[in-house]
């Protein structure tokens, strides 16, 4: 089975839209690492609300993401799609300590500086706690469902225990309820790619000249993760790139050389390094050890591939679920596509998802 080609389109895939963007002032917010006294949540909107406002749906991005929900997941997002724009009314989120229009690093405090250095540490629980803001804001009063991928998903796990009953179901997919030693591990590397970077600054670095190297480095380090061996091998091999010999320089000699500096070097020109700091660390710091007090249904999807959220992490997420008395099932998906196959897999996913809403519409309206 040849690999997805979107799979290697991450940059293009994932390209931020501001055109539909609103966005919404949720008020102070004390963080795990200090007070932000007004914050901006940017968000996206498809479909309609319905007459008894119970048809929302909210998706949760992972740490590149951003609120264009039917731009990076367009597989499972949309008209017909498992989450039916024509059905749903779908919201998706910029997180907080985003950089795609929600209060961050890279964004004015009000002192009329750059938050920079100073935007305080944040963590799951914060940024949901912005997100139930919005929803309020928004005047609806309960989540057919919430869902997301890596770590969105644990900010699924977040909604169903901050605010229970508030989220009829959480779908889980390619998550956690806490990082291994292995996953903070690939997550600090890739931070100190950024934090040694002479032009990092402390973090005080201007937005035209930020820490590109670094970040692209990071990139690097991310994409070995995301993606599986039998992908990359399928894909590049040991081909060289636009050449039949090797030249013995440190220019890129092979293709998948190239491909990751594409990849980490396009990457700079959307994220910011602060904001993939702090979101990182954010995701390092999560953990929950049990769902008790949980209201809620949950989908848990995991892929066979995908050695940097494994399966046996689901497996455990089942048990918590289980052990509070919750509904659940999981599943685990054989796709050769690594962690990435969430974003991509529009088929057997997107079959789950499209019948898990079903059944949980049908109980709703009983």
């Amino acid at each position: 089975m040849e690999p997805d080609p979107a799979l290697f389109q991450d940059n293009e895939r994932t390209t931020p839209d501001h055109e539909g963007r609103q966005f919404a002032s949720v008020g102070a917010l004390k963080c795990a690492g200090g007070l932000l006294p007004e914050v901006t949540i940017a968000y996206e909107t498809w479909g309609e609300l319905n007459a008894a406002r119970d048809n929302a749906v909210l998706v949760c991005h992972a740490v590149s993401g951003d609120s264009h929900a039917v731009g990076w997941w367009d597989r499972i997002v949309g008209p017909g799609r498992a989450i039916d724009t024509d059905h749903f009314f779908v919201i998706c989120s910029n997180t907080l300590g985003g950089c795609q229009g929600s209060t961050g690093p890279a964004g004015i405090a009000p002192d009329g500086m750059l938050w920079a250095s100073r935007f305080p540490m944040i963590s799951v629980e914060n940024m949901v706690e912005a997100q139930i803001r919005l929803i309020e804001h928004l005047g609806i009063p309960k989540l057919r469902a919430v869902i997301g991928g890596s770590m969105g998903g644990m900010q699924a796990i977040e909604w169903t225990l901050q605010r229970p009953g508030l989220v009829d179901l959480a779908i889980l997919t390619a998550s956690c309820a806490s990082h291994s030693a292995m996953q903070i591990g690939f997550n600090e590397a890739a931070r100190q790619a950024v934090l040694r970077d002479p032009k990092f600054r402390g973090g005080d670095y201007p937005l035209d000249d930020p820490p590109v190297d670094g970040l692209s480095i990071a990139r690097m380090i991310g994409h070995l993760s995301y993606l599986s061996e039998a992908s990359f091998d399928r894909k590049f091999g040991r081909r060289l790139q636009d050449k039949e010999h090797f030249d013995y320089s440190w220019s890129p000699e092979f293709q998948v050389e190239s491909y990751l500096n594409y990849q980490g070097d396009k990457f700079t020109r959307r994220f910011d390094a602060n904001s993939f700091l702090v979101l990182t660390r954010a995701i390092d710091y999560y953990s929950r050890t049990t769902f008790a007090g949980s209201k809620s249904r949950y989908l848990i999807l995991s892929y066979k591939s995908d050695w940097l959220y494994p399966t046996h992490q689901s497996i455990t997420m089942e048990s918590m679920a289980r052990d509070a008395g919750c509904r659940v099932e999981r599943y685990e998906i054989d796709l050769p596509l690594g962690h990435d196959s969430f974003l991509l897999d529009g088929d057997k996913q997107g079959t789950y998802i499209k019948s898990v809403l079903a059944s949980d519409l049908s109980c709703h309206h009983n």
